[in-house]
């Protein structure tokens, strides 16, 4: 009687640990994939705003989901060994920026859910099949790009409209630089504009971009919008400053460090929406069923302090239209 009382106890001591791994669920893991820089970590602004809305439906870092980040430096040949490994770890859901590393984490599964946000078209570029209903793995957030960038070209034009040459900063090693150049050459021809391409993928390009844009006369500057001359955003406002060329940017940010004006959407409103997004995957939604969101709000920040050191005078139909104005 011992004998069988003790067997039975042992078996059920010998299945309890099993029965409990089997109810106890694994915290899921996120990766995080970026072109961008790691300088800014957790912390910065877009990596905040992500972890809201993935605490809005729920989620909360560190507590009962992990996030693993990856960042390139604006390397972009990098980005598919990161999403490669990210991939290989094993992570449940991939949130990914920028086209390069939209593809990248493409090119690495096709079964992970993967959550981007993106510039340019994204079923022309093939990511997705339709913004209503996006199939595969993949579903996110997407503004088209060139669009932004004929519209920053259109502002810069009626703030400083006496620029006859407008120089286009470009970063070569993005894969979407030639059909955005093409775009405004051909906008700028139309207005009766002259544009001065020049490429920057590295710091020190960067400089020398400046000294170009100078000898050619260039009156004004737009600046393509990518992770890496993002990164780079105390270079490029102090660059235009001393090169006394008021300059039109994509973030916010550029305008708040002493950027003449910068238009485009409001990025950390996105990536609360992404994280939103990554926390219903993550509770059984699939992304074929989330459509492809485009923002429909955009802001227009002026910096006045740096128009008035440009001699700049603000046209009224752009302090009516501004969203902020930085004095």
């Amino acid at each position: 009687m011992r004998r069988r009382e003790l067997i039975a106890l042992l078996g059920g001591a010998a299945a309890w640990p099993l029965g409990a791994r089997a109810q106890q669920k694994e915290m899921p893991v996120i990766g995080f994939l970026s072109s961008g820089n790691a300088s800014p970590g957790p912390n910065s602004p877009v990596v905040a705003a992500f972890r809201q809305g993935l605490s809005d439906t729920g989620y909360l870092e560190g507590q009962n989901v992990a996030v693993e980040y990856r960042w390139a430096e604006g390397r972009y040949d990098q980005l598919p060994a990161l999403a490669a490994d990210l991939v290989g770890r094993k992570v449940d859901l991939i949130v990914t920026a920028g086209t390069p590393g939209i593809q990248a984490a493409k090119s690495a599964t096709s079964t992970i859910p993967i959550v981007f946000v993106g510039s340019g078209d994204p079923v022309g570029q093939g990511i997705v099949a339709s913004m209503a209903r996006p199939s595969g793995n993949l579903t996110g957030f997407s503004v088209f790009g060139n669009e932004m960038m004929l519209k920053r070209l259109d502002l810069l034009s009626e703030l400083v409209p006496q620029a006859g040459v407008i120089a286009l900063l470009i970063n070569p090693n993005n894969p979407v630089s030639e059909r955005q150049t093409r775009d405004v050459q051909e906008a700028a021809r139309a207005k009766g504009l002259q544009i001065a391409i020049v490429k920057a993928g590295s710091e020190s390009e960067i400089d020398a971009a400046f000294t170009s844009l100078v000898q050619r006369h260039a009156g004004a500057l737009v600046v393509q919008e990518e992770s890496f001359l993002n990164s780079r955003r105390e270079q490029l406002v102090a660059l235009a400053a001393r090169s006394a060329v008021p300059a039109i940017y994509q973030l916010r940010s550029f305008a708040a460090s002493g950027g003449l004006v910068s238009y485009g959407i409001n990025y950390t409103a996105v990536f609360r929406q992404a994280g939103d997004y990554a926390g219903r995957i993550l509770k059984g939604e699939k992304p074929t069923d989330l459509p492809v969101q485009q923002p429909t709000t955009f802001e227009l920040v002026i910096n006045l302090k740096t128009a008035k050191a440009l001699g700049l005078t603000v046209p009224q139909s752009l302090f009516a239209r501004a969203d902020e104005l930085i004095e």
